[in-house]
C-alpha cells in the first residue's frame, strides 16, 4: 500500500548534532555544531534592537493579514539596499520575501530550472551543506569547483578559477558572499575581480548566498566584492539571509534577490518565482520581515542593530585568535593559526571523521564530522578545553 515502503531519512548531519548533545547528561558537554551564535553565558539572546522593534510592532501592527506572495515589499527594499548599496544594478534589481535563506535558494533554483531545465550549478568544494540537496531536489546538476586547500586551509584561487574556467553560457556559478561555510576561508578582492573577468567572458551566471552579513570584517566590507561583480554582470541571483546578522533564527526571514537585464526582465522572472511560491507555500511569515523592515528605516534603531553585530563580529573574532592561541601555545606549533584568518561562524579544522567521532564520545564536543566547529557557538571559558582535547585525539 501507498505509504509502506518508505523508510526512515537519514538523519541530517548537523542537525542531529544538536539533538545527540541535548541528550548528553554530561555536564561539560559543548555543541560546536549548528551555526548559532552564543553569548558567554552560552544563550543565543534576542538582540536589543530586535526587542526594541518587536514592543513598537505590538503597539502599532492592526491586522495579521496575509502579506502576500512577495511578502513585506517594504523588506524587499530595504534588503536589497543593505547588499548592493548605491550600485547601478540595483534599479533592475527585484526581491522577493522567503522562508529563510533555504527558501531563496530553492525559489531561485526553481527559476533556473524553469529557464535552462538542463543547467548545472557549481558548487565550491566544501558548501553549504544544503547547497547540493536544494539543487538537486529542484532537478538541477551539480559540480563542483575547487575551494579549500587541505593544506595551507585557504582558498586556492588558482585551482579555483582554472575550474570556474570551464562554466559556459547554461551554468550558474554559486558563490559565498562572505563568511564562507563551512571553511571559513574567504574569496580576496582579487579573487572576486577574476571571477566577474570570467563571468563576462564565459557567460555563466552568478548567484550570490549572503548568510553572514556583518561577522567578517564589518556590514559594507563584507560585500565589496560582490557589488564589484553586481556592477560589471549582466544578470545575477541573490539569496540572503536575516538569521544570523538579525538573531532571527527561528522567524525564517530570508530573500531573494533577481537582477535581470532590465528591470522589465527581471520583473518578468520575479512573476515566475511567485508562481513557484504559489504552488509551494504560498506566502512567507510575516514577523521576522516586518522588525528588520523596521530596523532598517529609523536610524536610532538601525545604529544600535549595528552597534549589536559589531559587537559580535569582535568578539567571534576574538575566539579565533584566543583558540589559535591556545593551541600554538599547548602544541608548540602554528599548525592552527589558520583559524584566526577565517571570517565569519565557521572553520573547517581538518582533522578526520574519526577524530570528529572522538571529541564528541569522549570529550562532549559536539562539531560535524567533516570537521567544522561552530567558533560562534564556544565560550571564553571553554577554549582551553577544547583546545586539549583536540590536541590530544589529533596528536598535533
Amino acid at each position: 500500500m501507498i505509504l509502506d515502503n518508505l523508510d526512515a531519512a537519514a538523519a541530517d548531519p548537523i542537525l542531529s548534532l544538536s539533538v545527540a548533545c541535548r541528550a548528553d547528561e554530561r555536564a561539560h558537554k559543548i555543541d560546536l555544531g549548528i551555526g548559532v551564535y552564543r553569548d558567554n553565558q552560552g544563550n543565543t539572546p534576542v538582540m536589543q534592537a530586535i526587542k526594541q522593534a518587536e514592543a513598537r510592532l505590538l503597539e502599532e501592527q492592526n491586522s495579521k493579514v496575509y502579506v502576500g506572495m512577495p511578502g513585506n515589499e517594504s523588506f524587499n527594499a530595504a534588503m536589497m539596499d543593505l547588499l548592493i548599496g548605491e550600485g547601478e544594478s540595483k534599479a533592475r534589481s527585484v526581491g522577493v520575501q522567503t522562508p529563510g535563506a533555504s527558501g531563496a535558494l530553492r525559489m531561485l533554483a526553481d527559476v533556473i530550472k524553469l529557464s535552462a531545465p538542463d543547467a548545472t550549478v557549481w558548487l565550491s568544494d566544501l558548501s553549504y551543506a544544503n547547497h547540493a540537496p536544494i539543487m538537486k531536489t529542484a532537478g538541477l546538476k551539480v559540480r563542483y569547483y575547487a575551494y579549500f586547500d587541505p593544506e595551507t586551509k585557504l582558498v586556492n584561487s588558482q585551482a579555483m578559477l582554472a575550474d570556474i574556467s570551464q562554466a559556459g553560457a547554461n551554468d550558474v556559478v554559486l558563490l559565498h558572499g562572505c563568511c564562507h561555510n563551512p571553511t571559513g576561508a574567504d574569496l580576496s578582492f582579487e579573487d572576486w575581480q577574476a571571477v566577474t573577468e570570467l563571468a563576462q567572458k564565459q557567460g555563466f551566471l552568478p548567484f550570490i548566498d549572503i548568510a553572514y552579513q556583518g561577522f567578517g570584517d564589518g556590514m559594507d566590507a563584507d560585500v565589496t566584492g560582490f557589488r564589484y561583480l553586481a556592477e560589471r554582470v549582466e544578470s545575477y541571483l541573490v539569496a540572503s539571509s536575516c538569521s544570523k546578522n538579525f538573531g532571527l533564527y527561528r522567524e525564517r526571514t530570508g530573500l531573494a534577490v533577481i537582477v535581470g537585464k532590465s528591470l522589465e526582465q527581471s520583473n518578468k522572472i520575479k512573476s515566475r518565482m511567485l508562481e513557484c511560491a504559489r504552488s509551494t507555500y504560498t506566502m512567507p511569515p510575516d514577523h521576522g520581515a516586518a522588525l528588520v523592515d523596521m530596523i532598517l528605516r529609523d536610524q536610532t534603531l538601525k545604529q544600535t542593530w549595528l552597534d549589536e553585530v559589531d559587537a559580535m563580529r569582535h568578539r567571534v573574532q576574538g575566539l579565533r585568535e584566543q583558540l589559535a592561541g591556545a593551541l600554538r601555545e599547548k602544541s608548540g606549533n602554528p599548525h592552527f593559526d589558520f583559524i584566526a584568518q577565517h571570517k565569519g561562524m565557521f572553520s573547517v579544522l581538518g582533522i578526520t571523521p574519526e577524530h570528529a567521532q572522538a571529541l564528541r564520545q569522549e570529550h562532549a564536543i559536539y562539531l560535524v564530522d567533516s570537521g567544522r566547529i561552530n567558533i560562534a557557538g564556544m565560550q571564553e571559558a571553554h577554549i582551553d578545553y577544547i583546545a586539549e582535547k583536540l590536541l590530544a585525539v589529533t596528536g598535533f
